[in-house]
């Protein structure tokens, strides 16, 4: 059948699409493609957050190393490592995850109390603290020449604890705590970096060696607030979750916890008390179960019912991580120190220690917004001239 073609439909004629339209199109669709592939080639694979020059986890570099060495074992630490004298003493606080369990007749339950299901705890029993002192013991050792620092166990009882420390020591191996060179839990001991500046709490008496005079500006004394901010922000973002310092009932024993390394950074030394929050299952946290009194605590360590009510530990009210944020401006005005120029850092970080010390703990920041507005202010003076400065003072 012979097909005729269709008349009678009225229309324009179909344009044609000019070539530089379509060589646009193209050149478009060209340059998508090659951006997908290098997308795919350079971008898509993400950045590992590990610090390349910081050694695999079991394994440890210090001084002028060149290369990571695995941490030492029990033989070796028996036979190379040799103790020279005792250093120091410490403490062992233990950690308890415990639940509340409510009944019809139990005080807190009539005085209204509102609690979180699990608190965890870092404390001493009654007998330990009075011999506190003698559950671990501190030498300066030697091994291969190097000084490193051997803690040992000397109160059997509390060996769990000590192994929980260890854990804790083990698990979060980074910049900002102490390095980690071996240990040995038959022999219920740990080697670690050895810094001869000692404790935090000494820095004062450090700065004011002529050797270190130096390095007495507002310049070095706000890296190191900085750099006491950022392992309060590492333990609040570890890799064990939501962690907090414990081991800061007053400024001296806050200090106590941190070493003051050679290049005059912070490292963390003390990592026996940091129970976990864990807001998923509802826990918070207790540091001890003693009344805490001062201004240095935050707002919600303190009893919270008045002299006219005894303190009772089961009757006090959970916390969490903003604890240690109350704490920042006090850490940091000491580490700022009274130097030329030092009141003029304060003035610049008013407004974010201001923030620090809201009476409710949900308002304060986090510690990245503190470490954050603390660079800020660190890049902001950094090259400020002398006389701009004193004209600002």
């Amino acid at each position: 059948m012979e097909t005729r073609p269709q008349e009678g439909r009225k229309g324009p004629p179909p344009r044609d699409v000019p070539p530089v339209v379509g060589l646009l199109l193209s050149m478009a669709l060209m340059n998508a493609l090659l951006y997908l592939c290098l997308d795919r080639l350079f971008i898509s694979p993400r950045r590992s957050t590990e610090d390349p020059t910081r050694c695999p986890h079991g394994h440890f570099r210090m001084g002028p190393m060149s290369n990571c060495s695995p941490w030492l074992s029990c033989e070796q630490l028996r036979t190379e490592v040799r103790q020279m004298k005792r250093v120091g003493e410490g403490a062992v606080k233990r950690v308890f995850r415990m639940a509340w369990v409510f009944g019809d007749s139990d005080p807190a339950r009539k005085m209204g109390t509102s609690r979180r299901p699990w608190v965890e705890r870092a404390c001493l029993s009654g007998d330990q603290r009075q011999d506190a002192r003698k559950t671990s013991e501190v030498f300066l050792s030697e091994w291969k020449e190097r000084k490193v620092a051997l803690s040992r166990l000397t109160r059997l009882e509390v060996r769990d604890d000590f192994l929980h420390g260890l854990r804790m020591l083990k698990s979060l191996q980074s910049e900002h705590v102490v390095t980690l060179l071996g240990y040995c839990e038959d022999d219920n001991s740990i080697l670690t970096e050895y810094h001869p500046l000692g404790p935090l709490s000494s820095l004062e008496a450090t700065l004011n060696l002529s050797k270190y005079r130096s390095t007495n500006t507002w310049q070095h004394r706000l890296q190191l607030a900085l750099g006491y901010v950022a392992i309060i922000d590492f333990l609040h973002r570890s890799p064990l979750g939501t962690l907090v310092m414990c081991d800061s009932s007053d400024l001296p024993k806050t200090l106590s916890q941190y070493l003051l390394t050679a290049n005059f950074s912070i490292v963390l030394n003390d990592l026996d008390a940091l129970p976990l929050v864990n807001r998923s299952t509802g826990a918070l946290v207790k540091c001890g179960h003693r009344e805490l009194r001062g201004d240095f605590v935050a707002p919600e360590q303190l009893w919270p019912y008045g002299e006219d009510v005894p303190f009772h530990d089961d009757l006090m009210p959970a916390y969490d991580e903003k604890i240690d944020i109350w704490k920042i401006p006090d850490v940091s005005s000491f580490l700022l120190g009274h130097v030329e120029g030092s009141d003029m850092v304060r003035f610049h970080l008013f407004d974010i220690h201001k923030a620090c010390k809201s009476q409710t703990p949900a308002e304060r920041p986090t510690a990245q917004d503190v470490l954050d507005t603390y660079q800020k202010v660190l890049n902001l003076l950094r090259d400020t001239t002398t006389p701009q400065t004193r004209e600002m003072l």
